[in-house]
């Protein structure tokens, strides 16, 4: 199959998120399976990561920059206009114009962008059949809502209503869709993946700790997330004081998601008296996450809303307990499993904490649960399922189109 996909946001650009994560880990499975895979996202920088760490080499093209990795494809299109995650594109208009109708299915992740709309307008118009996956979008959960309303009135309503198929990354996700309206034969279900190569197994305990001094034996819990409020870091910091009051660190990692909040979070911590047991290690990746999570005992994750919660799938794959919370997708692969999952509110995450620190037996049960989620979260798996949809798609009964 020849496939295309279309993200606002894509590697090397890591800060933006799990979309990034999965975008590459899908394009790359693909590849690996004989297809034909190209990437359309946006030019978020592409000069300044000339010499990134990834090793990327990029190229001019008619559109913008170009880059091959593992058999993919990018077209990083030059970006006319930023404004926070949108960017103007023009030249996406030229490249779909000239290239949409060598594919045999267009993949779109993500809303409010405008690149998904004038794909999805060539699309139509060349009769190429297209998905859409939200990624836990489709309902505005965190700003500028008055533009998300115009933007499902205008440009989104005709690209979703035309869509073949609307990709569900939980089953939470999926239910709000057809509680939205969105035809159940429309709506299929895919998880979010983890990375199985970065494995626990070939990590030394210890590195992380001994970077931040912190003793062996002492509790370490994490949070792993962009710092937005909708995360909860600030509850949980409450929760942490509370539940650990004599000993135990707390590691919140991510990138700032709005201007000033690191600040915010970091004065929540003085005034709960555990200013100097909460470390802010910014933005952490590839190795240096794996080193945390490999050190850390406790992964929580307090979110108010999360259509699955990749980094606490993450954390499962390390073998760290959860907690997440009932407004999580990935929560039906956690209770009773991998950790616990609670209301996003102080007490109970505080009880939570302290069951999985004091009782012996559950936290054993909940880290031996964590290799059974794992098992169902691997790329090579989902890749595959996600292969069988494309199929269904297109009419075939395997991957082997055109």
């Amino acid at each position: 199959m020849r496939i295309l996909k279309v993200v606002q946001s894509y590697f090397p650009f890591q800060d933006r998120g799990g979309p990034v994560v999965k975008v590459r880990a899908l394009a790359r499975g693909l590849a690996k399976r004989g297809h034909q895979i190209t990437v359309l996202t946006a030019d978020l920088g592409v000069k300044g990561a000339s010499n990134n760490a990834a090793g990327l080499k990029f190229e001019r093209n008619p559109w913008g920059w170009g880059s091959e990795e593992d058999g993919v494809q990018t077209v990083y299109l030059s970006s006319l206009v930023r404004y926070r995650a949108l960017t103007l594109n023009p030249h996406v208009i030229g490249f779909c114009r000239a290239s949409i109708s060598q594919f045999d299915l267009v993949h779109l992740y993500g809303l409010y962008d405008l690149l998904g709309p004038a794909a999805s307008y060539f699309c139509r118009k060349h009769g190429v059949p297209y998905v859409i996956e939200p990624m836990g979008m489709y309902r505005p959960i965190d700003r500028s809502f008055r533009l998300k309303r115009l933007w499902h009135a205008g440009l989104g309503d005709t690209s979703w209503r035309h869509a073949t198929r609307i990709v569900a990354t939980s089953e939470m996700e999926a239910q709000e869709l057809r509680d939205d309206g969105v035809s159940e034969k429309k709506v299929i279900l895919r998880y979010n993946g983890i990375d199985l190569g970065t494995s626990p197994t070939n990590q030394s305990r210890g590195g992380f700790r001994k970077k931040w001094g912190i003793l062996l034996e002492e509790p370490l819990v994490v949070f792993l997330g962009r710092l937005i409020p909708r995360k909860g870091a600030g509850v949980l910091i409450d929760a942490f004081a509370q539940a650990c009051v004599e000993k135990g660190r707390l590691v919140i990692a991510g990138p700032e998601g709005e201007p000033g909040y690191r600040a915010t979070l970091e004065k929540r911590a003085r005034e709960a008296g555990v200013g100097s047991r909460v470390i802010f290690t910014g933005a952490l990746y590839d190795q240096d996450k794996s080193a945390l999570l490999t050190d850390a005992d406790i992964f929580a994750l307090p979110s108010r809303y999360e259509n699955f919660a990749n980094s606490a799938a993450e954390a499962i794959a390390f073998g760290v307990p959860v907690i997440v919370t009932e407004f999580c997708g990935i929560r039906s692969l956690v209770s009773g499993r991998a950790g616990l999952v609670v209301a996003p509110e102080k007490m109970e995450l505080a009880k939570a904490i302290r069951s999985l620190i004091s009782d012996v037996e559950l936290y054993g049960k909940s880290k031996a649960g964590c290799a059974e989620v794992t098992a169902q979260l691997g790329w090579d798996r989902l890749t595959e399922q996600m292969e069988g949809y494309y199929a269904q798609v297109l009419g075939g009964t395997n991957g082997n189109v055109r």
